[in-house]
């Protein structure tokens, strides 16, 4: 519980392993007087769409940054793929993909300028092109490709930037709000390719506000 509501970690997803891929143990967050994450216990088997329900405000994103290794608990205890965050090494974070709330791809550079980037990032260069032209396609943004960041809509951007997230093809997804501000039909579209991943072994941690999204 926080101080703003209480969130409703479900899981939506049939397990298709034994082994853990998020456990987390008592585990809470404090930022001076605040409240942020309070005393939760909750298990993501691998193989599995997790849903992460919960109103604005209430704390989600701060447990996907405690799961991630960008924030510290301070107290409780979380292992991600077998390990703390805070030891994750080279190997391990090669098997994340987290995309936040907020938007941190360039403005000024093109939707493909932004994937290469990205690529780059992940080590893979120009190597991954086809990658990168089969999630322009699949988000529906391959012919906008040569507009710039600042030229397309918001719902345009959350795509661009999942498309981004699944470019070096992580095996555990933190997809914080994926999607907001998208269309229904394409919404379904995101969450159909998501059970896709899913059947292919990946692991996926989503929030929502919607319960009859995660439904």
């Amino acid at each position: 519980m926080t101080d703003q509501g209480q969130i409703q970690p479900i899981d939506v997803s049939v397990d298709l392993g034994e082994d853990k891929a998020v456990q987390a143990s008592h585990l809470t967050k404090r930022f001076t007087d605040t409240l942020a994450v309070d005393d939760l216990t909750f298990t993501v088997p691998m193989g599995s769409i997790f849903g992460f329900i919960g109103p604005s405000g209430c704390g989600k994103t701060t447990t996907i940054r405690l799961l991630i290794g960008y924030y510290r608990p301070t107290s409780g205890n979380v292992w991600v793929l077998g390990r703390e965050p805070s030891d994750f090494d080279r190997e391990i974070k090669s098997h994340i993909g987290y995309m936040p709330q907020d938007f941190v791809l360039y403005p000024h550079l093109t939707m493909q300028q932004n994937l290469r980037f990205a690529s780059s990032i992940y080590g893979q260069g120009s190597s991954n092109q086809r990658m990168q032209d089969k999630l322009l396609h699949l988000f529906d943004l391959y012919e906008h490709r040569k507009k710039r960041v600042t030229q397309i809509s918001g719902g345009m951007r959350r795509r661009l930037a999942l498309a981004a997230t699944l470019l070096h093809n992580p095996t555990l997804l933190f997809l914080d709000e994926p999607t907001a501000g998208i269309d229904p039909v394409l919404r379904e579209n995101l969450w159909d390719y998501f059970r896709t991943l899913r059947q292919q072994g990946s692991t996926l941690f989503v929030t929502t506000q919607y319960v009859g999204e995660a439904a």
